[in-house]
């Protein structure tokens, strides 16, 4: 049925239960004439009269009076309905879908979203590691976490984290067989634990800056994994170097577990931030997601 054809139901179901022209026009916010139209109108189409109207009162007629009673209750399932999409809509409910890295989802998502979720049992979050620079709008995803160098600048950014500092760390096992380099240039030769980037394929080069000099070190190595946990685990074994942020090694290396080197080689730099595009609809849960996440001071 058109749309045009519903409005005349509705028509007719506002005078039918008001009982009265005038009554039903100022509900619908039309005019008595207007209404009076879209009624004989109905009426013409459906080949039936509905109301039988006279100088004092309007009353439905017996074939009114069973479009009425059917069509009435019909109309106020539909528009219960359409309520209840309302109340979903601003409820907050729903999955949000974040890509991120190891190291933030343990340290900033799982902390300061656990009152939210405990709060809002209806929010879903689907958290995926992934270290390389996926593209959350072709993947579907609601937002990324990365370092704020990382984020592309037609990108809402929100920052979640602080400034952050890598670390180059290795055992005291290792160190005892190794000399310790002091500056990025003397690594070579060193076992160093390597990055591989899944997205990418290719190897993480270490980075470095000292005095404004940057440096981007290729390093060497018998291990390469996917995950800093396990260039962590490594570390501690002894296999060699790792370079890690600094956040992952600072109770390692209280308790002499690691040692660190090249410490005023890795300087601060900005820490993680969450992005998603600009042009994006933000739902209820997506907003709170975001005020739990954001950095505050």
């Amino acid at each position: 049925m058109q749309r045009g054809n519903l409005d005349d139901l509705l028509a007719f179901l506002a005078v039918g239960r008001e009982r009265s022209f005038t009554k039903a026009a100022a509900k619908l916010g039309v005019s008595q004439s207007s209404l009076s139209h879209t009624i004989r109108e109905l009426e013409a189409r459906l080949g039936v009269r509905l109301l039988t109207r006279t100088t004092r009162s309007v009353s439905p007629t017996a074939a009114g009076e069973r479009l009425l009673q059917n069509l009435g209750p019909r109309f106020e399932e539909i528009e219960a309905e359409l309520s209840a999409l309302g109340d979903l809509r601003d409820k907050p409910a729903g999955t949000i879908r974040i890509t991120t890295m190891e190291y933030a989802a343990e340290t900033i998502l799982l902390p300061k979203l656990a009152k939210l979720m405990r709060d809002y049992p209806d929010i879903k979050v689907e958290i995926t590691i992934d270290y390389g620079l996926t593209d959350i709008v072709a993947e579907r995803y609601d937002a990324g976490v990365r370092s704020g160098e990382q984020v592309a600048k037609d990108m809402i950014a929100v920052r979640v984290g602080p400034d952050m500092r890598m670390a180059v760390v290795g055992a005291p096992s290792y160190f005892r067989k190794r000399s310790e380099p002091k500056k990025p240039q003397e690594m070579i030769g060193h076992n160093c634990i390597n990055l591989r980037l899944p997205s990418h394929g290719g190897l993480y080069a270490w980075e470095f800056e000292k005095g404004g000099r940057e440096l981007k070190v290729r390093v060497e190595g018998q291990m390469t994994f996917n995950s800093a946990t396990q260039m962590l685990n490594a570390a501690l074994a002894g296999y060699g170097l790792a370079y890690v942020p600094e956040g992952v090694v600072l109770a390692h290396l209280a308790k002499g577990r690691l040692k660190r080197v090249l410490a005023d080689w890795c300087q601060p730099y900005s820490g993680y931030h969450l992005f998603y595009p600009s042009r994006r609809q933000s739902s209820a849960a997506f907003k709170l997601v975001v005020e739990a996440l954001r950095e505050r001071d």
